[in-house]
Formats: C-alpha cells, sequence, structure tokens
C-alpha cells in the first residue's frame, strides 16, 4: 500500500513539470478545466489581442518580441504588444483555464495543445483584408477564421472525439473573443483617406457588414458563445501627440463611437442571425476614457505619453508606435496608461478585463457580462 501510495505525489509532480515546460502553460491557477463551464477561448483579432502570432511572419514590421515588451511578463518578451499580460490572459485566468493560450502560428500548436484554445490575431491586422498594408505581412481576420476552420477545428474534433455534426455541442464550452476594428480606421481609411469615396458612416457601415459576417461564419463553425472587445478612444493614443493640441482628436474618437455602436446593433441583430447565440460586448472604449478623463482617482498618472521609448515617424523605419529595441522604459509601468505609442499597460488591461468579467454596468458590459456568459 505504502508503494502504491508514493506515486501520487510523483505524478503529481511530473505533471506540473509537464505544465511548467510548454510555453503556453506558465499558470499554475485554477482547474483542469474539463468540468468547468468553460473549456478554453479561440481569440480573433488584432494587437490588443495577439500573444504572438506575429513573431512567426518573417516580413511583418509589427513585432514585440524584444524588450522591453514583456518586462513584467513571467517568461519575458512574447509578442504581446504589452509589459506583461494582455486582456486575453487576464479573462483566461479569471475563467480558471489552466494555461495561457497558444498562439496559432506556433508549429507546437497542435495535438493536445488546442484543447483549450488557440490566439489566431495578429498585430496590426484588421476586418478588411488590406488592412495592415504598412506593416508588410499580416494575418487579416478573414485569414484567422479560415486557419480555425481548416486546421484547428479538426484536430479540435479528433482530440474531443467529436464528430463533425457534434461539433456545435462540443463548442458550447469555449468562449470566441474577437477584438479588431481599430487599426481599419488608423491604418485603413484614415492613412488612405485620399482613396476613399465614402464616408465616415458608410465605411463604418460597410466594415461592420463584414464583420457581421465573418461572426456568422463562426457561428456557422460551432461557435455560440461570443465576446466582442470595442475599439477604444483611438484619437487618445500617443502616436498622435504630435497632432493634438488640446485634448484627444475627435474624428478619430468618433470613428470609435461610430463602430461600437453598430457593435452593439450586430448583437440586438443576432437574435435573428445566430438564434442559438449569446454575444457580449466588451465597451473598452467607455472603460479606457473613464481611466484617462479621471485618471489620478483611477490611480494613474500619465494617459498622454508611452512608458517606454518609441521610434518616432521622422526617423528611419520610425511609426510612432513601436518601443524601441532595448531602449528607455519609465520606472513605474502602473502609472501609464499607454506603454508603447498605441497600446495600454498590463494596469490597464487589468481594468479592462475585471470590467468584462464582473460589472453590471451596462454602459461597460452589453447586455451581461463575461461571468454571466460563462454560465449559461
Amino acid at each position: 500500500m505504502a508503494k502504491r501510495a508514493a506515486k501520487g505525489p510523483i505524478l503529481v509532480c511530473l505533471q506540473l513539470l509537464l505544465c511548467f515546460s510548454q510555453t503556453n502553460c506558465i499558470r499554475a491557477k485554477g482547474k483542469d478545466g474539463s468540468d468547468d463551464k468553460i473549456k478554453g477561448m479561440f481569440v480573433f483579432g488584432s494587437s490588443l489581442v495577439d500573444n504572438g502570432n506575429n513573431n512567426y511572419l518573417e516580413n511583418s514590421t509589427a513585432k514585440a518580441d524584444f524588450l522591453p515588451y514583456g518586462i513584467d511578463f513571467p517568461k519575458g518578451p512574447s509578442g504581446r504588444f504589452t509589459n506583461g499580460k494582455n486582456v486575453i490572459d487576464l479573462l483566461g485566468e479569471m475563467l480558471k483555464l489552466p494555461c495561457l493560450i497558444p498562439p496559432f502560428s506556433d508549429p507546437s500548436t497542435k495535438g493536445s495543445k488546442v484543447v483549450h484554445g488557440v490566439n489566431f490575431a495578429s498585430g496590426a491586422s484588421g476586418i478588411l483584408d488590406d488592412t495592415g498594408f504598412l506593416a508588410g505581412q499580416v494575418i487579416s481576420l478573414n485569414q484567422q477564421i479560415r486557419n480555425f476552420e481548416t486546421v484547428t477545428l479538426p484536430q479540435m474534433q479528433k482530440q474531443l472525439r467529436v464528430k463533425r455534426r457534434e461539433t456545435r455541442k462540443a463548442m458550447k464550452k469555449y468562449m470566441f473573443i474577437v477584438g479588431t476594428g481599430g487599426n481599419d480606421y488608423l491604418f485603413n481609411y484614415f492613412a488612405r483617406k485620399g482613396e476613399y469615396n465614402a464616408s465616415l458612416e458608410t465605411f463604418t457601415a460597410n466594415l461592420t457588414t463584414s464583420l457581421s459576417l465573418q461572426l456568422r461564419r463562426l457561428y456557422r463553425l460551432g461557435a455560440r458563445k461570443f465576446v466582442l472587445i470595442s475599439v477604444y478612444p483611438l484619437g487618445c493614443s500617443p502616436m498622435l501627440n504630435a497632432m493634438r493640441k488640446n485634448g484627444c482628436i475627435e474624428v478619430m474618437n468618433e470613428a470609435a463611437v461610430l463602430f461600437n455602436n453598430e457593435l452593439k446593433s450586430i448583437i440586438d441583430r443576432a437574435k435573428s442571425d445566430m438564434p442559438t447565440s449569446n454575444i457580449v460586448l466588451v465597451n473598452s472604449y467607455n472603460i479606457v476614457t473613464d481611466i484617462i478623463q479621471n485618471l489620478y482617482s483611477r490611480g494613474f498618472k500619465d494617459a498622454n505619453n508611452p512608458c517606454c521609448e518609441v521610434v518616432p515617424l521622422r526617423q528611419l523605419a520610425g511609426n510612432g508606435i513601436s518601443c524601441k529595441k532595448g531602449g528607455r522604459i519609465c520606472k513605474d509601468r502602473s502609472a501609464h496608461v499607454f506603454f508603447d505609442g498605441l497600446h495600454p499597460t498590463e494596469k490597464v488591461n487589468v481594468e479592462i478585463a475585471t470590467k468584462a468579467f464582473t460589472s453590471k454596468r451596462k454602459t461597460e458590459v452589453y447586455p451581461i457580462n463575461v461571468n454571466q456568459l460563462a454560465q449559461l
């Protein structure tokens, strides 16, 4: 009996060692996820939710796989566009998922590694296929969905031992997170203003029509629980400091508000378009705006400047967004709203994720929060 009992601790140690040896399993929180309401997440979108897919794109300039990115992340630079964890990492912890969601482009993301979800997001990408042209190579939202459909979904079916017709039932235990849209304005509509004959309203209508079709495609593939992350106040980002005199650039914030209002309409229409789906809108615009307008009471000190040293547009290879490799960094990251010229610090990500998960305010989450979605 004693000999048999001794195997327990050894087995546990081996399992922990295996988990910590994997790039995406650096957290020992939560259960194994098998009996929880939510088994995993599939993530689509841009740099705010990307966790390293662009690391594997040879011709992409939108990368964050170098210091000071990841300076507060447990394993250092990982491709996350912030100093520490992003919203996806934090929501995964709150949902008690056992491991960080692995990036699709990592060659090791296959087999049992896909069971708790996969992250398909790509920095600088957008809803439209041509968004991201300034960054060279990116993975558009359409391609991200194709990657899910043609590569990951068949692997999931094999790992879960379900037939194709049984996929929808299995997918009820997974959340589909979509965080995109901002780049379609910053690096498409406004960057190519002379090429567009459409008004901002018409562009937004066409953009959200495309997104609605993409969501329906995921729905047909089995997705039932969606979390849409809104566009935050684009006109307040430090990359625009040279264009800003007093306050934020209103036309860019107006674009974000137009888009976010359309997201809410997508949710309302989903009752007929996707009748068995449940969709939550996380209004990061309102959450970030509240931080900027109530800076000190929210525990911040600087909403105008990036925490890291950013290479300005006037310099060779500068884009006004990315941190300089090995460049200077602020001492108190928790005092800054923005880590680089566009992306928030981990502290802001904590605010967004916490409110996404627990808030009861319709101005922050609509119509319910992520925790309530998980219980459905």
